[in-house]
């Protein structure tokens, strides 16, 4: 039970604090992280949907059994894509969510022999009153090809209608990749490719009488090959969205636009702000629209596969979308405050601003990294990208096996509000170069650095304070003049807005304190056997941490970067 007094000092702190978070910060999305729901349990949805019934947001995606594995052991990629369940999730504000359960699971009568089971949606139709679920099932107790599952209910269980095994219209007879849009009218329709190449793209009605069965599909386009298939609508315009058969891993966003939904749609073009962290390292996955009383966001929901890739945090990356006219561009934001109601957002106080921050976007070994620039003595760059990151597959790395060499990786950004930054990162190194910086450089030339030339073969985060941003532009990077077979390896960089923090960089928490300010990317120790709850600034309980005597970040946790009110309790 709270203490009375106690409770009083924290919401004090909460409501001196409320300057550094604005008071939506409990509608914040966190990305680059492993969601939980309201109970505090990991949500497991990939490749399904979002849809509004009546005046609550249901979210459907299946839960694999590698997607447990990879979430306690993250950074070691699986093949365990066994299907476990369909989950559902229920919101009011698309950011607290509340588990309804398996609505659709292995041991549903159908199911038994399921082997591969994705891609899913789900539309309800007026004339039966049915929810109909459809979904990719590679072979189950009722065959291969699209399954149909009817339920009374958006949260189930959902019971075996039939396999249709083949799409009439769709080369190779079955999709690729897919997903189930409803218009506004109520129509539904599956957006899919082909299989076995996926080269042509498709737009295929469900049977308006039932959504029990896929009418002939329209052509809409012909592609090099096209994945994770899937639609939005804007202002009266739709827009097929795909990506490039990177099969698990990251991708920039293709779109065309049409103003009828059999098309015709014009010519494809790359998503504004998706070149430079690929999409924000995920795939398309859906969108969804959130219509509010004084503004509209539609917002990309992608699927990180990181439990199939080891491509970073978090399965589930969702960022707005700002529109120039007919064209759209996408937020790559890890934190963001949306507004269900209002239909507005704001970028969240502990974003991280620097793009393509843990190297995680290119899905082989590269030099010339997505989002960052090369400067070097050499003729090609001393190293690039490399396996062994500290939170995920990747790390940068600078290594010349032939030569001693000077390297920088920067990258400059633009249109970051006026205040004052930090800048982290990670770093293990073998020693002895001339020098090793993490920097940032203002517009006016001035550097803020600091030296991380030390052998260090463990992570050590490493940060520069007091970055003050007057004109929205900044560069950051980290060089080194090294000597030859001299090693440096990079990761997780953080760029944030500086907030005012009681507790000193590293430091061990003090159990004669109660309660604290502490920043998402702060090293703290808990000592083991204690135990902290963690505040959103407004008050808002986030979870609980016990301690274990390790030094971690509240990041680490999947609090964000942002600053949090944590309570030591006795």
């Amino acid at each position: 039970m709270t203490h009375p007094n106690r409770l009083l000092r924290l919401l004090a702190l909460a409501a001196a604090l409320v300057a550094f978070r604005p008071a939506e910060a409990g509608n914040t999305i966190v990305n680059d992280s492993f969601w939980k729901d309201d109970q505090g349990t990991p949500i497991y949805s990939q490749g399904g949907g979002v849809y509004k019934f009546g005046s609550t947001w249901y979210w459907y995606g299946v839960h694999y059994a590698g997607a447990e594995t990879y979430a306690a052991t993250p950074g070691k990629p699986n093949t365990d894509w066994r299907f476990v369940s369909v989950t559902c999730y229920s919101s009011k504000d698309l950011v607290n969510w509340k588990f309804e359960g398996d609505v659709l699971d292995s041991n549903t009568t159908g199911m038994k022999g399921t082997v591969w089971f994705g891609r899913m949606g789900v539309a309800f139709n007026q004339n039966t009153g049915k929810y109909v679920m459809l979904a990719q099932d590679s072979g189950s107790a009722v065959g291969a090809g699209e399954l149909f599952a009817t339920s009374d209910s958006p949260t189930g269980k959902f019971v075996v209608d039939h396999v249709q095994p083949t799409l009439p219209g769709v080369v190779n007879n079955m999709s690729g990749d897919q997903t189930v849009f409803v218009d506004d009218d109520g129509k539904a329709y599956l957006i899919c490719s082909s299989s076995k190449g996926r080269a042509y793209l498709y737009v295929a009605p469900l049977r308006e009488s039932d959504y029990l069965a896929v009418e002939q599909a329209v052509q809409i386009a012909k592609t090099p090959g096209r994945e994770g298939n899937c639609m939005f609508k804007h202002r009266g315009r739709y827009y097929i969205a795909s990506s490039d058969l990177h099969g698990w891993n990251a991708s920039h966003t293709y779109l065309q636009s049409a103003t009828n939904i059999l098309g015709p749609y014009e010519t494809e073009f790359v998503m504004g702000n998706t070149d430079m962290d690929f999409s924000h390292v995920s795939q398309t996955g859906f969108f969804f629209r959130v219509d509010g009383t004084t503004d509209t966001t539609v917002v990309y929901a992608g699927d990180r596969w990181s439990d199939f890739a080891g491509n970073g945090l978090g399965y589930n990356q969702w960022m707005p979308l700002s529109f120039s006219g007919i064209t759209p561009s996408m937020n790559s934001v890890s934190e963001w405050n949306l507004d269900a109601a209002t239909g507005s957002w704001t970028v969240g106080e502990g974003n991280n601003w620097a793009l393509n921050p843990s190297f995680e976007a290119d899905r082989v070994t590269l030099a010339t990294l997505a989002g960052w620039t090369d400067s070097t003595d050499r003729p090609v760059f001393p190293g690039g990208n490399i396996a062994g990151g500290r939170t995920g597959r990747w790390a940068l790395n600078f290594y010349d096996s032939a030569s001693a060499y000077i390297a920088k990786k920067s990258q400059t950004l633009a249109g970051l509000p006026a205040t004052t930054y930090s800048l982290s990162a990670w770093v293990r190194s073998s020693g002895k170069q001339k020098s090793s910086t993490l920097y940032a450089r203002t517009s006016d030339g001035k550097e803020y650095s600091v030296n991380v030339a030390s052998t260090l073969s463990n992570w050590t985060q490493f940060k520069v304070a007091g970055i003050p941003v007057t004109d929205g532009i900044l560069e950051i990077g980290i060089r080194t003049d090294a000597n030859v077979k001299n090693w440096m390896r990079v990761d997780d960089f953080v760029l944030i807005k500086e907030a005012t923090s009681d507790v000193k960089f590293g430091s061990r928490l003090d159990r004669s304190r109660t309660t604290f300010v502490l920043l998402g990317t702060e090293l703290f120790v808990l000592p083991a056997g204690q135990t902290m709850e963690v505040f959103e600034l407004s008050g808002k309980r986030s979870g609980v941490l016990k301690g274990d005597g390790a030094t971690r970040t509240l990041r680490e946790f999947g609090f964000g970067s942002g600053s949090r009110l944590i309570r030591i309790l006795d």
